[in-house]
């Protein structure tokens, strides 16, 4: 599944958002680049919760 994630500018922004997806129970990071990530999950609301709480906004793309 590929996100796209709103307020990535910086590689600190890529490191915090790699750290919230892995931190997220069932997901599976495949890449992380400013402005967007493709991961593997089941279900993509608590992704959409964890960066959420880390300052970013993101949804699914595909």
């Amino acid at each position: 599944m590929e996100l796209k994630i709103e307020g990535m500018h910086c590689g600190a922004c890529v490191r915090r958002v790699t750290q919230a997806l892995e931190k997220t129970p069932g997901v599976k990071v495949e890449s992380v680049a400013v402005g967007s990530a493709v991961i593997e999950t089941a279900d993509p609301a608590p992704v959409v919760a964890a960066l959420k709480k880390a300052g970013y906004a993101a949804q699914a793309v595909s």
